[in-house]
């Protein structure tokens, strides 16, 4: 896992807190290492459509990995989950109405949704701060889309577009993520364990 994956998911997990005994559905699982991470004390189930990164997925905990899109959350069970899981995937999904519409029924009454997503404020300080990319920094700033190398095009949302597309979600609890690490452009010590535990540190300090 590369420093970037890292530190976002420690943050990530230590945002939901501890989680046990509980059933969760990994939607967009990539290879696994959350799902692996919440498997060592919960039932969960992970889907995920790259069949690449199913193949290289963590499997030090035991979880269900299915190989599907979001055409697959219609054959799961309603009133089902405590816990799903979308990060950085609704993006990437024409049918998001209807995909969130799927969750809030196979989610058991009082369970919750996580989402995890980009933000486009955050893309233009990266471009014209850290890339001095600013042609992107500019399409940005006037409505534009961006794009990711490996998934293609990035439709960024907002917390009330959820809301419209599914009434029933209501927001709990909102968090940030790299705040500061990627300010940092040292790339030869970020690899490093003391920097990365101080990061951390002073990241978490903000939750």
């Amino acid at each position: 896992m590369d420093t970037w994956d890292y530190l976002a998911k420690q943050l990530i997990w230590k945002q939901l807190g501890d989680i046990t005994e509980k059933k969760i559905l990994d939607f967009g699982s990539g290879k696994g290492y959350t799902a692996d991470y919440f498997a060592s004390r919960n039932e969960v189930i992970a889907i995920e459509p790259s069949s690449e990164l199913v193949t290289e997925r963590m499997k030090k905990n035991e979880y269900s990995q299915i190989l599907g899109d979001e055409k697959y959350l219609s054959r799961l069970d309603s009133n089902y989950f405590d816990l799903v899981l979308c990060h950085n995937v609704l993006e990437y999904i024409d049918k998001r109405e209807q995909v969130l519409n799927e969750f809030f029924r196979i989610l058991a009454p009082g369970g919750h949704l996580s989402i995890v997503k980009h933000n486009r404020e955050g893309r233009v300080m990266q471009m014209a701060v850290l890339l001095n990319n600013f042609e992107e920094a500019n399409n940005l700033l006037e409505g534009k889309k961006s794009y990711a190398k490996k998934y293609g095009q990035i439709n960024y949302f907002n917390d009330t577009d959820i809301n419209q597309w599914c009434k029933n979600f209501k927001l709990k609890a909102k968090y940030g993520l790299r705040t500061f690490w990627d300010l940092q452009q040292n790339q030869e010590i970020q690899a490093t364990e003391n920097w990365q535990k101080n990061m951390l540190q002073l990241e978490q300090k903000g939750l």
